[in-house]
């Protein structure tokens, strides 16, 4: 999708009259490389259109509130993702409960977390999936694959998956790059070779359709889901063995709950996925992800990881393969207000949102 060397995050922070502080954030992979969001236009777009709406509302009313935006507001389903974590945060030091048990209760307090290789080179790859298990961080890899032909993409992936054997698996990410015919040569060759997973090899839904269930290899979908309504389109066909659920790509997190909800009902099975959100998106998705009555294929919340800075006044923690939900109030973490300042691209005060 892109090359990157940094990564922007857009901040809202969310003030309430009875004096307490909410923190969401949205941000996108490559600016617009991926979607037709970028965190320069979040920031418009809450700034100018969100605000307006919620100024003077009743914060402890998030869903009513989702609800306004939603009707007033078309799309922008990263923009409400971040707003909604925000109200919800506020709402959770309001009442002291952390944010998984506002949306429902968790069903775990941790969760499995894969490591994306991304180099293309193959002994680079196999390096750091070792460093990666020695250091008990990852025990699950994600192959991105598909700029390559086929065969050489399946070679890398097979070498991969023999030096690594038993103690670790193996999944690819094909990012839409296949034809339907080069998809049905790749998920053959790929489940050969030990490969568990194959994430969105086409860009059609009714392709992915017509693939799955075709070769031993579970199809997830990814670009593909952009919320329920597509999620329930998927289902109707029994288009995919797994969803990767991304809260910002759902339009929130109530949104991203009702993926899992049809996914669940459709004997579809469930992987958390990223779209490399900072240290507050990958907690809030966290916690989401927490109330899911499955998990079956992890997660891949290790957006933070990619970060060479910190903006929280403790990291989050990734320890034996797993990322730690906390379990105090709202999404259980403290900003580093001197790292956010030093951050800021204009170092001035933000626009914020007053609620009641």
């Amino acid at each position: 999708m892109a090359t990157m060397n940094g990564q922007t995050l857009m901040l809202v922070r969310l003030y309430c009259s009875d004096g307490t502080i909410g923190v969401g954030e949205a941000t996108t992979i490559g600016g617009l490389a991926y979607g037709a969001e970028s965190p320069e236009g979040m920031k418009l777009a809450i700034d100018t259109y969100f605000a307006p709406l919620l100024i003077g509302s009743d914060a402890s009313r998030v869903p009513a509130l989702m609800a306004k935006l939603n009707k007033a507001i078309k799309d922008n389903r990263f923009a409400k993702c971040a707003v909604e974590t925000a109200l919800f945060d506020a709402l959770g030091h309001r009442t002291g409960l952390p944010l998984s048990q506002l949306l429902g209760g968790r069903v775990r307090d941790s969760l499995p977390v894969a490591w994306t290789l991304a180099s293309g080179d193959t002994a680079k790859d196999i390096d750091e999936a070792e460093r990666m298990l020695a250091q008990r961080r990852h025990n699950i890899f994600k192959l991105k694959i598909g700029r390559r032909a086929v065969a050489d993409d399946v070679a890398h992936v097979g070498a991969i998956k023999k030096a690594l054997g038993e103690r670790g698996a193996v999944r690819v990410d094909v990012n839409m790059a296949w034809s339907e015919l080069e998809a049905q040569r790749g998920l053959a060759a790929l489940a050969d070779v030990g490969c568990e997973l194959v994430e969105q090899p086409v860009a059609s839904a009714d392709a992915l359709a017509r693939l799955k269930g075709r070769f031993p290899i579970a199809v997830m979908a990814d670009e593909s889901l952009i919320g329920p309504a597509s999620a329930f389109a998927l289902a109707q066909v029994a288009g995919a063995d797994v969803f990767a659920i991304k809260t910002e790509q759902s339009g929130g997190l109530q949104a991203a709950q009702q993926v899992a909800a049809i996914a669940d009902a459709a004997g579809i099975e469930l992987y958390g996925g990223t779209m490399l959100e900072g240290s507050v998106g990958t907690i809030a998705a966290a916690h989401v992800f927490a109330t899911f009555r499955h998990l079956q294929w992890g997660t891949e919340l290790f957006g933070p990881l990619l970060l060479t800075e910190e903006i929280l006044a403790q990291p989050l923690r990734y320890q034996d393969f797993q990322l730690a939900v906390p379990n105090t109030p709202g999404l259980g973490i403290a900003l580093d207000e001197d790292r956010v300042r030093f951050f800021r691209r204009d170092k001035k005060q933000g626009a914020a949102v007053a609620v009641a």
